[in-house]
Formats: structure tokens, sequence, C-alpha cells
């Protein structure tokens, strides 16, 4: 039997997005979203309605979106807590340093290991959409093979309906293989 809830943002898992931005003094701001992901093979969006971020955006015309981590689920939350508006040092404040990002106007965080360094697409209807003009990683946490290593780092993902954060488990099957069997 079911029980029905109606609308929710039941979506499981949502990644916790670390949104790096510069204001027109060159101040680095960062926040935290949880509404976003991949639109094309080039471009991701975020779902963001009025903030700083946004008008840094609108403004400098690139951003970075880094996943956030287990080992720094306090600074990850506290971006998300507090506005730029507001504090306008949080990122000092979260204890994130920057490095500029080499190919758009956006800080890069030390220390969230994977980075899209995205120049502004469009915005419509509270959605950001970017172009992904690079991915930086890292070394740390790659594999043999070169790639990301899921076991070398934790990234965050959020629970909508209990508001925790929660790590990535166990890998249970290879995708686009274990299906075989069913056809």
């Amino acid at each position: 039997m079911r029980k029905y809830f109606g609308v929710k943002t039941y979506l499981y898992p949502m990644p916790v997005l670390i949104i790096g931005t510069y204001d027109e003094e060159g101040i680095p701001n960062a926040m935290n979203a949880a509404w976003g992901g991949i639109c094309d093979y080039n471009k991701l969006y975020i779902a963001l309605s009025s903030h700083k971020s946004t008008d840094n955006i609108l403004k400098t015309r690139a951003f970075t979106v880094s996943f956030g981590v287990k080992d720094e689920v306090e600074a990850c939350d506290f971006v998300g807590l507090v506005s730029g508006k507001k504090v306008p040092n949080k990122v000092e404040k979260a204890g994130f340093t920057v490095t500029k990002s080499n190919n758009v106007n956006a800080p890069i965080f030390n220390e969230l290991p994977i980075a899209f360094e995205c120049k502004f697409v469009s915005y419509n209807d509270e959605i950001m959409i970017g172009e992904i003009v690079n991915v930086s990683i890292d070394e740390k946490i790659l594999g043999e093979d070169g790639e990301p290593d899921l076991s070398k780092f934790s990234p965050l993902t959020y629970d909508p309906v209990h508001h925790k954060y929660i790590t990535l488990g166990d890998v249970v099957g290879q995708a686009f293989k274990i299906g075989d069997s069913k056809k």
C-alpha cells in the first residue's frame, strides 16, 4: 500500500553543490545549492532564486560548481546558512581557501576536490544554465586510471525529507552491464 504525499521535493540523491562566484570587487562568494545537475553534455543547471551569487553570476558571467564533501560538511552548510549580502567575507569565515580559475572569472575552493568551471549561458524562471568549459580535479582523489575515485573522497548528498547530509554508499553493480542478464 502507498501513502500519497502530494507535491514534494523528495528526489534522491540531491548533490550538495557549492556555487563559487566573485563580486564586482573580486571578493569570492560561496553558496550551497541542492537543486542542480547536468542538463546536456557540456551544460549544467542550478535552481537559483535571488541571491548574492545570482547577482554575481549575472555581472561576471561566470561561476564554479563544486561538490560538497564530508570533510568540509560544516563549511558547506555554513555557506548555505548565511548570505553574502550580510556576511561579505563568508568564504573566509567558512574556512575555504580560493584559487582563481584559469578558465573563467570565478573561484575554485581548494578544499573541494572537483570544480566545474562554467560560463553563464542563461537565467530564466530561476534556472541558471552554465556551459562547462573545464572540470578541474585535485589529483589526490584520482585513481590509477586517472579518473575520480569515489573511494578517495565522500561527496555529500542532501536528504530533503529529514534535512540531513548523507554520503554515498557501496557499489552495487556495473552500470550498463548488470542488467544484461535480463535481456
